[in-house]
């Protein structure tokens, strides 16, 4: 019985997984905290748009997370270490990091340490905001065909922002860096034992979606274009890649190095690296007409089209991208910069509370009818990721009185994130995107079923939740199990080792009728107020306070 490792790192720990390939069953995992800064994220006093994380500690968390689970699943007869035939690896995305010419990370060189920048610059980083604004300005007058399989709009939270930023901010540690990498593609190419930059092979899903990359135009960003940005990174460029790959090829195979510390073979493939999101949808059997919407610190939406349709361009989303999440299919991907993060910035940050009062808030506001608080929320308090892309907007809540309670606020901040959620459904299906069905994973899903059915009456949709509580490192187990092939006791393709590995939970939430006739007239004032903060359209807002309170009213008398 042969079995694969998925390794998921997320933005505050990561985790390994060993999973059996014949069923998907979860043997074993460990999760482990990175041990820098804030919840694993190095934060500025100065400047509340900086996360960064340690890159040493995507090598610790490595060692200590698949030693952590190799010990667990020796409690199984049947296993043994020599039995994983594949490795995935998942990450969070755009997350650069600057590297030296033998592909070790600057910021894990003694003289850089404590210099932010030499950092693994994490994807909610939003200090590149004007460089970003600046790329969408000079990509619709140069390069239109660019930006138009990104939304239209480059996001402060993508590559060529973060890269140029460092440039402009601190010039001597952009010269001291040789080279960038993903996080999705670092960690594989580690593992391989890969010595150079150049060596690496790069996963089209973090290219495609963050980086310009398309064989329609040859790979990365043309060297005129990038000149546009800064001489030096277009001479960047050459130090990067010209090919990159879907998931049915593999990063390398397992070093001597690094089995050795993990206590594996050496040898074993490892798949191409995907941002933790795409593998996800893999890991809840994704589909054409599914949507998987993993709900975590942020939300991400993911779903697929044959590539052998015409997908027409769609502003405001992530991208469109061939293979980046199944070989085959054009991924399509969208998300919200807030969710888990609005929760707890309400929760702990502001109530100064902890796990037991998200429990005690979700009670009270479990009572509550739709449209009875009388309030409305933005949920852009880490920006607006689709479909305004904007990171500069921020978070507001309309209608609080002198009565309003903590419990209606957090109510009204999940409602914020489902009318989000909506937002993104609707222009999605504008563009043809056909969505049949949802599929929710992530701690949220399993563990809020109010906000579940929240988000059901909002969308109108029925929402299913994934069989597994790790689907982001079950799709990268997955993605193991395609390139190790049937020949070791894998799968030939993703649609043989979906079936087999993948699965749905016996729950599903339905829209009630009520609540979603109350939630259209809700979402209808969400718009104006998303479209008129978000600065596309001027329509007066003298009236939303008291539609709201019409709203409360009639809940109430119901």
């Amino acid at each position: 019985m042969p079995y694969t490792l998925g390794l998921d790192y997320g933005t505050n720990s990561a985790r390994a997984l060993i999973v059996r390939c014949r069923d998907g069953k979860e043997l074993a995992s460990c999760v482990m905290p990175y041990p820098s800064g804030t919840q694993g994220v190095l934060l500025s006093s100065d400047d509340d748009l900086l996360a960064r994380q340690h890159p040493g500690d995507y090598l610790t968390t490595l060692e200590e997370t698949v030693r952590g689970a190799l010990a667990k699943a020796a409690a199984d007869a049947d296993f043994s270490p020599d039995k994983i035939i594949g490795i995935g690896v998942d990450s969070t995305g755009s997350s650069p990091l600057p590297v030296k010419a033998d592909n070790s990370a600057l910021g894990c060189d003694p003289a850089h340490r404590d210099n932010l920048n030499a950092q693994c610059w994490l994807w909610k980083d939003h200090t590149s905001h004007a460089e970003a604004a600046k790329i969408t300005e000079l990509g619709r007058k140069h390069r239109p065909q660019y930006l138009a399989k990104c939304g239209n709009t480059y996001s402060s939270e993508w590559w060529w922002s973060k890269i140029w930023h460092c440039l402009n901010v601190d010039p001597e540690t952009f010269a001291q860096a040789y080279s960038w990498v993903e996080l999705a593609d670092w960690v594989p190419s580690q593992l391989a034992g890969v010595d150079k930059p150049e060596n690496i092979r790069r996963g089209v899903c973090a290219a495609g979606h963050k980086a310009f990359y398309a064989e329609d135009w040859g790979g990365l960003p043309d060297e005129d274009f990038l000149k546009m940005l800064a001489p030096e990174i277009a001479a960047l460029r050459e130090r990067l890649y010209d090919k990159a790959y879907d998931a049915s090829h593999t990063a390398g195979t397992l070093c001597e190095a690094w089995a050795k510390r993990l206590g594996l073979r050496t040898g074993i493939p490892i798949a191409i690296g995907e941002m933790d999101v795409h593998y996800g949808a893999i890991g809840c059997g994704v589909s054409e007409g599914a949507l998987v919407k993993v709900i975590g610190t942020s939300t991400c939406d993911c779903t697929v089209v044959s590539a052998d349709k015409d997908v027409a361009d769609i502003p405001g989303i992530c991208g469109i991208v061939q293979g980046a999440i199944l070989p085959g299919y054009y991924g399509i991907e969208a998300g919200q910069s807030a969710v888990g993060d609005l929760f707890k910035w309400w929760v702990e940050g502001v109530c100064g509370g902890d796990g037991s009062l998200h429990a005690e808030l979700t009670a009270e506001a479990s009572r509550l009818r739709p449209g009875q608080s009388g309030l409305l929320a933005l949920d852009w308090n880490n920006g607006n990721r689709t479909v305004l892309v904007d990171q500069r907007l921020s978070g507001l809540i309309i209608g609080q009185t002198l009565h309003t309670t903590r419990a209606e606020i957090y109510r009204a901040l999940i409602e914020a994130t489902a009318y989000g959620a909506r937002m993104i459904l609707e222009r999605i299906a504008e563009y043809g995107v056909p969505v049949e069905r949802i599929i929710c994973a992530g701690g949220i899903a399993e563990k809020n079923t109010m906000l579940m059915q929240i988000y059901a009456d909002v969308t109108g949709r029925t929402i299913q939740v994934s069989r597994s509580d790790q689907s982001c490192a079950l799709g990268s187990a997955v993605a193991a199990a395609v390139v190790a092939g049937p020949e070791a006791g894998g799968y030939a393709d993703f649609a043989a080792a979906e079936a087999a590995m993948t699965g749905l939970k016996p729950v599903a939430y339905e829209p009630d009728p009520r609540a979603h006739a109350v939630y259209d007239q809700l979402f209808k004032l969400y718009q104006k107020i998303h479209d008129a903060f978000g600065g596309v359209s001027t329509e007066a807002l003298g009236h939303v306070m008291k539609d709201l309170m019409c709203l409360k009213e009639d809940s109430r008398r119901a």
